[in-house]
């Protein structure tokens, strides 16, 4: 779509260019001809932004405002009927073309997805909070405030019938699945797995880990975005050659990003575990939920939503899952909550397993990993793994583990195990993308989460892994 729109918008200003020039046209003709080409343009952008194909308005909003300021600046030079000359209109022509193909630049970014299609039998909504941790100083801040820690709760609702009330939840309790991304994403980047766990009966918590995360907001509404010594710790730990840091600077500087995504996490389970089954029988026992004092909601609907949603949640039925660094958040929480009763890790480095680096090797766990582990690896990581045994911190874990299971996708790298090559393949490729079909890979790998989960959670059907896949 993306292509099309800018092949008509530049033929028509070319077009416009040499039809003025081969006919001679001036003055007002001529600036009647440009405003009926501006307004066929903006006609165009219209038509797309009104077609039920999708998430249109991030990638076409900029070319719309674009051709809608522009429309109006011609209609009043047309009033004016100031002089062109043949140079100024080829010049406007080429300015013309240029800001078009800048405005349009989020359609080639962007595909306009916004999730794949869910399995399950319920709808799935999703409800916000901030939790604010006043054990906590913020330590990417120097005004003393606590750490916010924003979460995204997606949830299952029985299906609206005609005329019906709203959505409501399913009768029940259910599973509470936690997820961390990876270091510069965001809580949306597995949404689709978020959501075809909820279409299955779960709650789902996506987070954000402010300041590791690509954005987030606070309280106050403030954007808040990855900070730039996290990013740059991020990319010296993975630098080779002469950049290349020790083994010794790198387990030093991935012990600063474990404890903070450790601390949130443990925070956040916390905090909702606090309100599972809580109810406080208020306004003539009609059932009023009231949420923490350390829960930040805008809504007082959405918090009432909230208090309903973690009143129903299973307190003995929670798994951990995450992305990169966030699985080997995931696989540390794992081991050291008892609460915790299934881990995933997509494609993550289990930095948290490693005690210590001393005489050039690192020392692990004794213990054996107590629970349910699935590991989820690109091919690459597989091959290093399959490579250095044991002595890669993943390998021990794995072998040693009670109940693991692991596999990987043939072709794919790290992105893969994310929605974002679904939602910018640009970007992606960019952070790191295999051959493997991406839509396929994820829905693959959605399958697999919800099959693991149903087993070790739910106790429903069985769950065994292919070598790859």
């Amino acid at each position: 779509m993306g292509i099309a729109a800018l092949i008509i918008l530049i033929g028509l200003e070319i077009g416009l260019c040499v039809w003025t020039m081969a006919k001679h046209r001036e003055g007002l003709t001529r600036k009647r001809d440009r405003l009926a080409v501006s307004l066929v343009q903006w006609g165009v952008i219209a038509m797309i932004m009104l077609l039920p194909i999708g998430n249109k308005g991030l990638r076409f909003a900029a070319c719309f405002a674009l051709l809608s300021i522009r429309l109006l600046i011609f209609l009043i030079r047309l009033f004016l009927m100031r002089k062109q000359g043949k140079v100024r209109g080829v010049f406007a022509t080429v300015l013309s073309c240029l800001l078009i193909m800048f405005s349009l630049f989020p359609a080639f970014l962007f595909t306009g997805y916004q999730s794949l299609p869910t399995t399950g039998e319920y709808e799935v909504q999703m409800v916000s909070a901030i939790l604010t941790d006043e054990a906590r100083i913020e330590s990417f801040e120097t005004d003393q405030s606590h750490r916010e820690v924003p979460i995204y709760v997606f949830y299952p609702v029985e299906a609206k019938a005609k005329g019906g009330a709203a959505d409501v939840l399913p009768d029940g309790k259910f599973p509470l699945v936690l997820f961390s991304h990876g270091a510069f994403g965001f809580y949306a980047s597995n949404l689709s797995t978020y959501q075809e766990l909820a279409s299955h009966g779960y709650i789902v918590i996506s987070m954000d880990h402010p300041y590791h995360s690509f954005y987030t907001k606070d309280t106050s509404g403030k954007i808040i975005t990855v900070n730039r010594d996290f990013m740059q710790s991020v990319m010296n730990a993975n630098a080779t050659g002469e950049d290349a840091l020790s083994e010794e600077k790198i387990f030093e500087t991935s012990r600063e990003w474990m404890k903070l995504r450790i601390e949130d996490v443990s925070f956040v389970l916390d905090e909702v575990e606090r309100q599972i089954g809580g109810e406080s029988a208020v306004d003539g026992g009609k059932g009023v939920y009231a949420l923490g004092e350390a829960w930040h909601v805008e809504k007082d609907a959405d918090a009432q939503q909230l208090g309903q949603i973690l009143a129903r949640t299973d307190a003995d039925k929670i798994g951990v899952m995450g992305h990169s660094l966030g699985g080997a958040t995931s696989v540390t929480i794992g081991r050291t909550r008892s609460d915790v009763k299934a881990v995933i890790d997509l494609d993550g480095t289990m930095l948290g397993e490693e005690l210590s680096f001393e005489n050039g090797e690192y020392q692990y766990y004794d213990e054996a990993y107590p629970i349910p582990l699935l590991a989820i690896n690109n091919e690459e990581h597989q091959e290093e793994m399959e490579r250095y045994g044991t002595l890669y911190v993943n390998g021990t874990v794995l072998a040693n583990a009670k109940d693991a299971s692991y596999t990987y996708f043939k072709g794919s790298a790290h992105m893969n195990f994310t929605d974002l090559p679904l939602f910018s393949p640009v970007l992606a490729s960019m952070l790191g993308t295999g051959s493997v079909d991406a839509k396929e890979c994820v829905m693959t790998m959605n399958e697999l989460v919800l099959q693991f989960f149903d087993h070790y959670l739910k106790g429903q059907g069985e769950f065994q892994v292919e070598e790859f896949y």
